[in-house]
């Protein structure tokens, strides 16, 4: 499957009909993930106005179309986090979320998104639940909330034979969501983009955010944030959800 999807389903734009007589924001996303989702290094600077887009200036229209969800704090990603977890009450410890809530239910009441970045996996090897289980029910529940999910694969490999990442291509291929195949991207980057077997490499001094030098494009993150603004262009030209 190619790195940025070709377009959003007319199944996925129904469910963005329904988001928005929810009254979700069509200009809004939301980030589920573990680390490799928080900021400040995934998407944050977009917000913050550091960043540079070198070649594709192209993208400026998304930034501008999403200003707001690239810096703020998801109450659907934290460090370790797995699929389990963004369904577990147990790992929301946000003060504007109730008690009961799990991480995915707040973040969707409180920001409601017309679309959702969903990377999880990592976390899930070491877990007891079936990570098909638990993400079919992730994908589920923020389809409940007329939000359209964008599957993400994943850069490790942890689980030692690429299951996961076979599990979430057939589920966005079963649900007829877009797919970001963020494993694709960064297979030519030296050691794969990743710095450690769970963790994607970054330079300590580069922005991740900077695209207009050729050895900022060889950590992981550069090509991880580009990529994502490249899929959001997607899915922003989508569904007529563009104004």
């Amino acid at each position: 499957m190619p790195v940025i999807p070709g377009g959003v389903s007319a199944k996925m734009c129904q469910v963005y009909a329904l988001g928005q007589m929810l009254g979700n924001n069509p200009q809004a996303f939301s980030k589920v993930g573990d680390c490799q989702s928080m900021l400040p290094n995934f998407l944050g600077p977009f917000d913050q106005g550091k960043y540079d887009l070198g070649a594709y200036t192209g993208l400026q229209p998304v930034i501008d179309y999403f200003s707001g969800s690239f810096g703020r704090n998801s109450r659907a990603t934290k460090d370790g986090l797995s699929a389990g977890g963004a369904l577990a009450a147990l790992w929301n410890d946000w003060k504007d979320c109730s008690a009961m809530e799990t991480p995915l239910d707040c973040e969707y009441r409180i920001h409601r998104p017309a679309f959702a970045i969903i990377s999880l996996g990592t976390n899930d090897v070491y877990g007891y639940a079936p990570f098909e289980t638990t993400l079919r029910r992730v994908i589920d529940l923020t389809i409940g909330h007329g939000v359209v999910p964008v599957l993400a694969t994943k850069a490790d490999n942890a689980e030692g034979d690429h299951s996961y990442n076979a599990i979430i291509a057939r589920l966005a291929y079963e649900y007829e969501l877009p797919l970001w195949n963020f494993w694709l991207a960064i297979q030519p980057l030296p050691e794969h983009g990743m710095r450690s077997p769970e963790h994607l490499t970054y330079g300590e001094y580069t922005n991740p955010a900077d695209f207009s030098q050729p050895e900022n494009m060889q950590y992981a993150f550069n090509v991880r944030n580009l990529t994502a603004l490249q899929v959001l262009e997607v899915v922003m030209n989508s569904c007529g959800a563009e104004k």
